[in-house]
């Protein structure tokens, strides 16, 4: 007779029967020490159950309270990891980051000061800025060289609308999906109520999630001053 054999068994005869449903991984070990004594209690007399599946049974005990103690490891380090990260976003308020987008919210006095980064260099740079109805604005940045290439996004000399735009870079070379960021200042931190990811807001970005933050410090975007 098997473990699982003993629970029909108790259930059967009316014996003391413990669900598994919903039944934790402490109170399974309890389950499981109760069955095995059952088990040895009820075997049948003329075919007694091989000692080698008890070692069998009681390692697979053993697997189980490894896992347990794993998993609980794991939970404590996850929960650490969000405190953490609560912690040093909530110290972002009022600093200069960088982050990786290709979207930006302007102004009509926005300065946004970005960078993008080419893996060849190029005779011809041009990031492409386009509104919500595909109207498009250029910014030539002419010959560059391979690596990190700054630019500006000045709303009023450009004659922006206010309003969301998206950004994209075209070279001579036909390089695909050059990475673009854009700097600014770090203003509130929002952490979801229900769990998910940290948000921060970003003048010239609005919200963007934590993850996206490329760099910490450098030059921040922002509105003209008269």
């Amino acid at each position: 007779m098997n473990v699982t054999d003993t629970a029909k068994y108790t259930q059967e005869t009316g014996g003391s029967s413990v669900s598994a449903n919903g039944q934790s991984v402490s109170g399974m070990n309890d389950m499981f020490l109760k069955l095995l004594v059952a088990q040895v209690q009820n075997q049948d007399p003329l075919n007694p159950t091989d000692g080698t599946e008890y070692v069998g049974q009681l390692a697979q005990l053993s697997q189980v309270q490894s896992m347990e103690r794993v998993a609980s490891l794991m939970q404590n380090s996850s929960i650490m990891m969000d405190n953490l990260q609560t912690l040093t976003t909530a110290n972002l308020v009022g600093q200069n980051v960088m982050v990786q987008t290709d979207r930006v919210e302007v102004q009509d006095d926005s300065v946004l000061n970005g960078r993008l980064t080419l893996e060849h260099p190029a005779s011809s740079v041009t990031v492409h800025v386009k509104d919500a109805v595909g109207n498009e604005h250029k910014i030539d940045l002419g010959r560059q060289q391979a690596g990190l290439v700054d630019f500006t996004l000045d709303a009023k000399k450009m004659g922006l609308p206010e309003g969301k735009y998206t950004l994209s870079v075209v070279t001579d070379t036909a390089e695909q999906s050059i990475p673009v960021e854009i700097g600014g200042t770090v203003s509130n931190v929002r952490i979801p109520l229900k769990g998910g990811v940290t948000m921060l807001k970003i003048a010239g970005l609005g919200e963007v999630p934590y993850s996206s933050i490329s760099q910490f410090g450098g030059q921040a975007s922002g509105t003209r001053r008269t």
